[in-house]
């Protein structure tokens, strides 16, 4: 019989710090870590400050799938995934801390070659802690709507997380300024990324009569079988081009503020009133998604969205200062629903994979999504900053032109693109709740089945 087990909301909230730690390490590298610490202050040129993540997400294209596949058959006795936040939380963030120390050698390639090991050994402790804990979503929370629920929670998570992530520079200048305090900065939230694990495991569970269910095929044929599902590549399309739009704009929005509005220092108030507005987006876009369907919410968040970026073309470095942070504020309630709905709809792929196979991957699954959620951001990153390199942008050349153009033109156009095509991806998404519905109540009748 079903397991009507849930988290209660204060359960949800405790779990979705998981999501406070990892948003908070991967927006300070798109934010801060990329396109400032490592060009203004360790020194490295734009292309090789570009070149630091996608190493690292070259990793995790093995990596995440691996790390899927690995918790999916994982035979331990406390359960598949959570023993994994209790390994993965120690190296997280003492790695996080190492990446903001000063690199202590003089030529170029041999920073890039320090930078870019730690980028490989933090983004893979992370994994040991994501893919796990992503592919337990859809185990604790069963139906279409619990989903959305537990999503947006997460999405409040991440988005503190995104708080602490532009919190980097100004702590880093309160705490002394210079390479000496973002060392200092680095040290302090890689604590604080450590702690939250805890409460993650202790208010997580697994459902046994799910565990049963587990993938026999190779990892190959699992990781083929996976993406030959249609509807997760159709899903997997819409979820690219939105993170690629989502990364571009975060790396490329300090240099913006810096370099095209010559207003550093608004960065980060832009920021608070654009995640603010995501605070108060999120209930609301919850609201809606009780009486609509997922993809219509995305389409219509990644419409208010592009519009946006169409206006940040024509903002000009005299611009009032309350026209830009309105339009934060406009993006912030677009992007919501841009960042909640691909996480939500995860969840019914697995379920109808289920249906269709017989096999429960939800690692494999979440692998493979984190994968491209993070090598498709970090080319697009390479490319522009790679760009900006070729067109001679230096941070202490101030007053160049080209590089300022193509820095507004990059961060208009770019992200803009990137939602076009996530609006004409999602066109025809296929599994609705009714659709869902019925793929849930086939699988229970099945598992009792078994059962009996």
């Amino acid at each position: 019989m079903e397991n009507q087990r849930t988290l209660l909301p204060w359960e949800r909230a405790l779990y979705a710090t998981g999501d406070f730690t990892v948003n908070a390490a991967l927006n300070a590298l798109s934010f801060v870590f990329t396109a400032y610490f490592l060009i203004h202050v360790a020194n490295l040129r734009p292309s090789l400050a570009g070149l630091v993540p996608l190493i690292g997400r070259a990793l995790d294209a093995f990596t995440d799938p691996l790390m899927g596949r690995i918790s999916d058959r994982t035979p331990w006795r406390w359960g598949r995934r959570r023993p994994y936040f209790v390994i993965g939380a120690l190296p997280f963030g003492i790695s996080f801390a190492l990446l903001w120390t000063s690199a202590p050698f003089e030529h170029e390639l041999l920073r890039f070659a320090y930078y870019a090991t730690l980028y490989c050994v933090l983004t893979t402790s992370m994994t040991v802690l994501a893919i796990p804990y992503l592919a337990l979503q859809p185990e604790m929370a069963l139906t279409y709507d619990d989903r959305t629920s537990l999503n947006t929670y997460r999405a409040a998570g991440a988005i503190l997380g995104v708080f602490a992530a532009v919190s980097v520079r100004p702590l880093a200048n309160f705490l002394g300024g210079g390479p000496d305090g973002f060392q200092r900065a680095g040290a302090l939230l890689g604590l604080s990324f450590v702690v939250p694990w805890a409460a993650v495991y202790a208010v997580s569970f697994e459902r046994p009569e799910i565990h049963h269910q587990k993938d026999s095929s190779s990892f190959l044929r699992g990781l083929i079988d996976v993406l030959r599902h249609p509807n997760f590549r159709r899903l997997l399309t819409l979820f690219l081009f939105s993170r690629m739009a989502i990364d571009v704009i975060s790396t490329l929005l300090i240099l913006y503020f810096s370099h095209w509005l010559r207003r550093p220092y608004d960065f980060e108030r832009g920021m608070v009133l654009f995640l603010l507005a995501v605070v108060f987006a999120l209930p609301l876009w919850l609201s809606v998604a009780r009486k609509s369907e997922k993809i219509t919410l995305f389409t219509l968040g990644a419409s208010i969205w592009a519009t946006v970026q169409c206006a940040l073309l024509f903002v000009q470095p005299d611009s009032p200062r309350w026209l830009l942070f309105a339009l934060m504020v406009v993006a912030g309630a677009g992007y919501a629903a841009v960042d909640v709905m691909p996480w939500s709809m995860l969840g019914e792929v697995i379920d109808e994979d289920e249906l269709r196979t017989g096999q429960r991957r939800e690692g494999l699954y979440n692998g493979v999504f984190t994968f491209v959620r993070k090598l498709a951001g970090a080319t697009a990153v390479f490319l522009v900053l790679s760009a900006l390199d070729f067109l001679g942008f230096r941070p202490d050349a101030l007053e160049q032109d080209a590089p300022r153009t193509a820095i507004r033109g990059f961060a208009g156009l770019a992200p803009l693109m990137f939602l076009t095509m996530a609006i004409l991806s999602a066109r025809r998404y296929p599994i609705t709740r009714a659709a869902h519905r019925a793929i849930v109540a086939q699988l229970w009748a099945r598992r009792r089945a078994r059962i009996d």
